[in-house]
């Protein structure tokens, strides 16, 4: 199977694992959805100069446009680490891989459009970044070695 395919599809599987995280995370802890996503869709759509509509329309673009970005970023780490890694790597090295690229993807560009600064995030925040991404590292990993 193609590298690309693999990554397109341990990337489907590891950011199906971060939303269940994330969602068990919110039902768990009674928390909200984050709005770093919407937050980012807005700097960026003003950053370009597009108009996502007005009242509803907007706010209904920006929250499918958000979702769309995470779906983006779990599939790319995923190919990335596929085009990157080469050869198999053990699960320790594959998980942590999988899970840092995908951290960093998301946060990397939030923190540039100055979404977030994970340099004040409480402990909280972090447990509910980083769990969810261990799952998907996890998940991903999994998914990527059971095609070769």
């Amino acid at each position: 199977m193609h590298t690309l395919v693999k990554g397109l599809i341990a990337g489907a599987a590891g950011t199906t694992a971060l939303n269940t995280a994330s969602y068990l995370d919110m039902l768990v802890r009674a928390r909200g959805a984050s709005s770093t996503p919407r937050q980012a869709v807005e700097k960026l759509s003003d950053l370009t100069h597009t108009d996502l509509g007005d009242g509803d329309r907007a706010a209904n673009r920006t929250e499918a446009l958000g979702s769309l970005m995470g779906y983006a970023t779990g599939i790319g780490a995923a190919v990335a680490y596929g085009v990157l890694s080469g050869r198999r790597r053990s699960w320790p090295v594959g998980v942590l891989a999988l899970t840092v690229l995908a951290m960093s993807g998301s946060n990397v560009p939030l923190t540039l459009l100055g979404a977030t600064d994970p340099r004040t995030w409480p402990a909280s925040a972090w447990v509910s970044d980083v769990v969810p991404h261990l799952a998907y590292g996890v998940a991903a990993y999994a998914a990527y070695e059971l095609m070769r």
